[in-house]
């Protein structure tokens, strides 16, 4: 081999290589799967809950920003910590890991409903990430008494 073939082929390889490693990087754009979503039926146009599981397969922690509604103007992720409900302005979501949105602890919270979803009824949320964009989910309106069980897979992909 002569010293021009070497360096063309070092400098191949050095390309090759970082292509690789760049490949490889943390920067992957999370992908976030939603299931087990459900909105007790709500008592009123007043507020209304709205719970669910997000489960982040990638190796890149992300974080629930926030989320809107046709059924309401104003939601808000709302955290439960000794027993009291604050607003927060994000929640993680653990890389390889989940966030659960559960009865008695964090959720969504939608104030002022334009109307109240009765049993049966689908209600369609958009969930925004950091990282990982938006996710269109529907929430099956349940129950008041019904409790998640086994979650089971609903739509959300991010886009």
């Amino acid at each position: 081999m002569n010293a021009r073939t070497t360096r063309t082929l070092a400098a191949a390889l050095s390309l090759t290589a970082a292509l690789a490693i760049s490949g490889c990087s943390g920067d992957d754009k999370p992908e976030m799967t939603v299931s087990g979503a459900f909105m007790p039926q709500p008592v009123n146009d007043k507020a209304a809950g709205g719970f669910l599981v997000i489960k982040n397969a990638s190796g890149t922690a992300d974080k629930l920003t926030g989320a809107t509604s046709p059924l309401s103007d104003d939601l808000e992720i709302h955290e439960t910590k000794d027993q009291k409900m604050q607003q927060v302005q994000s929640m993680d979501v653990p890389a390889n890991g989940e966030l659960k949105l559960e009865r008695g602890g964090n959720h969504i919270m939608f104030m002022g409903l334009k109307s109240t979803p009765q049993v049966g009824d689908k209600v369609t949320v958009e969930l925004r990430f950091e990282k990982a964009g938006s996710v269109k989910v529907e929430l099956d309106v349940k129950d008041r008494t019904y409790s998640a069980q086994a979650p089971t897979s609903t739509t959300g992909h991010a886009h």
